[in-house]
């Protein structure tokens, strides 16, 4: 979403013109189902990080085009508000070291943005919502100024005739907001893993991340406060679902259910979802642009992507988008070991990849966890309803471990943080609320602490408590 276009508004001839091309490239992407055209290559890694620009009193600063400018650097990308930048990290191979390498990449990219935000007067924080942010930043005047996130919101309101956004969520507090734009969608700042699996296991590792979601979100909460209040342990999640609905079928959702193959998912966003940004691309049908771009609006958690090798060859990807931006790049390494070895082990194990997890069970987990943390109450096949820790810790941590190992990656000293924190009982989300009442509600205190323990580099589970 960070790549312009050349226009704000469309007409009717941009949809038909654009459903025109959706539909051709849709049925390439059959035939490439079809007849193996899809990458088989040994699975790789990605990620985004979604960040805050803050000013010296840790409110939101909205500098990203001063902070992209003096950057100028081709993985760090604007995000929908002027106070947010979106980094990547380039593929890597799953092998002995990527998670370290992981690290690195990020740990100096990450650096190198905070070198230049301090050099225009401003701090950089990762966390999942900003507690010191205001209904009232979330503004057009903090919009992005790029022509693609103007079209996005223009379109949104269009599909809803005018219609209001309404946010509500009843968490310790109680939020109602309601803004006629988009931009609550920019409270929300997350850590996205893409995993590329071979074609033909795909649908496996979807199916997988699903089951998955609700025990590693448990785990990796940080995001609790919003707007002065105590909501749920990761708020992003309600937040983000009620930010950008549009008329029919949701689209941040989990979807309906496990997919038989990715194509089917596919097919659901010809036939379900109306086109929300109808842009021209005058390239190739075979790189399939307009369908990249429909997928792009659709929001699924667990969300399937078309990508190419570097050979020019397409191939799938998913992306894990449950989990929030920060407490430090250690968690979220740590993070992503969980997932990449869970993962594994579910795709790999039959059942279709889920373990054997009703669907509808593996979204009652995922919203328990969100609300809740580490002291929701999970579902597992064969075990019933345990407390978050004791299935993590006591039956699939040891999973995500033979997973990791089956790809050959050396994970283990990364899963010890995911079960140092667990035993500790000290995710982002549990020390910020911690953090909150030690200083009376002083939110500006607690960003204070929460952004000096993110630079000295410890996990969470490792962070002090306010006195």
């Amino acid at each position: 979403m960070g790549e312009d276009i050349a226009t704000s508004g469309f007409t009717p001839a941009d949809f038909e013109r654009f459903s025109q091309a959706l539909a051709t490239e849709t049925q390439i992407l059959r035939d490439l189902f079809a007849l193996g055209g899809l990458s088989e290559s040994p699975p790789t890694i990605g990620f985004e990080v979604e960040c805050w620009i803050l000013d010296h009193n840790y409110f939101p600063a909205p500098i990203n085009q001063g902070v992209l400018s003096a950057l100028n650097h081709p993985l760090v990308v604007p995000e929908l508000s002027r106070f947010n930048l979106e980094l990547n990290c380039e593929p890597l191979r799953l092998s002995v070291g990527a998670l370290d390498a992981a690290e690195k990449a990020l740990g100096d990219l990450w650096a190198y943005c905070n070198e230049t935000a301090h050099r225009l007067d401003a701090n950089m924080v990762m966390i999942g919502t900003l507690p010191t942010i205001r209904d009232a930043d979330m503004s057009l005047a903090n919009i992005s100024p790029l022509n693609r996130y103007h079209a996005l919101n223009r379109e949104v309101l269009r599909q809803r005739g005018g219609a209001a956004l309404n946010v509500d969520i009843l968490g310790r507090d109680h939020l109602v907001s309601s803004h006629r734009d988009v931009m609550l969608e920019a409270a929300t700042t997350s850590f996205q893993i893409h995993l590329k699996p071979p074609a033909s296991k795909a649908h496996l590792y979807y199916n997988a991340s699903i089951a998955a979601s609700g025990p590693i979100l448990a785990a990796c909460g940080n995001a609790p406060l919003l707007f002065g209040k105590s909501l749920w342990d990761e708020t992003r999640i309600p937040l983000f679902e009620q930010a950008v609905v549009t008329p029919g079928r949701a689209r941040v959702t989990m979807g309906a259910g496990y997919a038989a193959s990715c194509l089917d998912l596919f097919e659901e966003n010809i036939r379900d979802y109306p086109p929300l940004l109808p842009i021209h691309y005058d390239e190739p049908p075979e790189r399939l642009r307009h369908l990249r771009l429909h997928n792009g609006v659709i929001w699924r958690w667990n969300r399937p992507l078309v990508g190419f090798d570097a050979d020019g060859t397409p191939h799938l990807r998913i992306e894990h988008r449950i989990l929030p931006s920060g407490p430090t790049i250690a968690d979220m390494i740590a993070n992503t070991a969980l997932y990449l070895g869970l993962a594994r082990d579910l795709a790999e194990g039959g059942d279709a990849g889920h373990g054997g997890l009703a669907f509808a069970d593996a979204l009652t987990n995922f919203y328990a966890a969100a609300r809740h943390g580490l002291a929701a109450e999970l579902v597992w096949p064969g075990l019933g309803a345990l407390p978050a820790g004791r299935l993590l810790c006591d039956h699939l941590l040891p999973r995500a471990r033979a997973g990791l190992a089956a790809f050959g990656v050396d994970g283990d000293a990364w899963l010890d943080l995911v079960e140092a924190r667990i035993a500790s009982g000290q995710t982002g989300a549990v020390w910020q609320r911690h953090a909150h009442a030690a200083c009376g509600g002083d939110l500006f205190q607690l960003m204070a602490a929460y952004c000096e323990r993110q630079r000295s580099g410890a996990p969470v589970h490792q962070w002090e408590a306010m006195i």
